[in-house]
């Protein structure tokens, strides 16, 4: 058996999640699928994949062996291109990663418009909401919105975010003033699964190095940001997210920022690429093409909240209202 051939095989075997994915991506027989695979564990010696009834999980020799076989399937396939002469024809499937939000609401419009400036090319929009491997999982490019670590990824830098504590007006109006962080424990809380579910951070005050943690017993826990939003918007307590996020909703004047002078540091936004995928094509197309986009669209929330006026403080209550 053709071990090149093979390699497309366990590739598209971890794509789809499944040898039966595979068997459809390729247009083989699942036993076909099966021999491809058998035939690379017995060439390197040691098991690639765990099989199990539902799911595919690479061993730790088959994550090595998995990112080598994608590197050299991404080579032959500039090797080809170069030979034929196509190289600056974006041409082949595009595999970008980005958070559900940033995903629905800035990237897709964005992929739409590059399809149909660049016909040839088909998008592989994977949105998720946790920490993805570019080169394990064979992904083109992602946006991230976080401090980057020290890697081999090419960053372009978009802009940056702010960490808002927001709250609506009618809200804000019927409960006692926040004027600090530790204000927020007289307050109904809405809390996001995957930023702070029971405490948040807030920087040193000034003259102490020891940052302020607020803890906390949410009354409502979310894992979407759009629910955590509406439920803000309409009166049902306070939340931390994103300037992105709640832009619109500021600029409306559903949402008012509040501790603005306690905000962390803001978090910068990149679209990253493994080392060496913006000599594809189809890639480089991409970044040329959303990049100026990108950067456009964050200025303009940056815009919005930064023009968005200051909660104002209401007269202190003796008591939280129950509204």
């Amino acid at each position: 058996m053709d071990r090149i051939d093979a390699m497309k095989v366990f590739v598209a075997a971890l794509d789809e999640g499944s040898l039966a994915g595979a068997s459809r991506k390729t247009g083989r027989s699942a036993a076909a699928v099966s021999r491809a695979i058998a035939f690379l564990e017995a060439h390197v010696g040691v098991p690639l994949l765990h099989r199990t009834t539902r799911s595919l999980k690479l061993s730790e020799a088959g994550e090595r062996y998995a990112m080598a076989c994608r590197k050299v399937l991404a080579d032959l396939e500039e090797a080809d291109r170069n030979a034929a002469g196509e190289r600056s024809v974006p041409r082949g499937t595009l595999t970008i990663s980005a958070t559900v939000f940033a995903g629905v609401e800035i990237l897709r419009p964005i992929v739409d418009a590059y399809m149909d400036e660049f016909p040839t090319v088909s998008v592989r929009l994977h949105l998720l909401e946790r920490p993805v491997n570019l080169v394990e999982e064979g992904m083109d490019l992602a946006l991230r919105i976080t401090h980057l670590p020290d890697s081999t990824l090419v960053a372009h830098r978009i802009g940056e975010v702010r960490r808002v504590v927001v709250a609506s007006p009618r809200y804000l109006a019927k409960h006692p003033r926040i004027v600090e962080p530790a204000d927020l424990g007289k307050h109904q809380l809405i809390a996001m699964t995957h930023m702070g579910p029971e405490s948040w951070s807030f920087p040193p005050q000034e003259g102490s190095s020891v940052p302020r943690a607020v803890a906390f017993t949410p009354r409502l826990v979310v894992n979407n940001v759009r629910a955590a939003i509406d439920s803000a918007v309409e009166g049902h307590g306070v939340t931390r997210l994103l300037s992105y996020h709640v832009a619109p909703q500021i600029r409306a004047g559903g949402l008012r920022i509040v501790l603005a002078d306690a905000e962390p540091a803001p978090i910068p936004v990149h679209l990253v690429s493994p080392y060496g995928r913006l000599a594809v094509p189809k890639v480089r197309a991409f970044a040329d093409f959303a990049l100026p986009r990108l950067r456009a669209r964050f200025a303009s929330f940056a815009k919005e909240v930064e023009m968005a006026p200051d909660a104002p403080i209401p007269p202190r209550r003796g008591r939280m209202s129950a509204g």
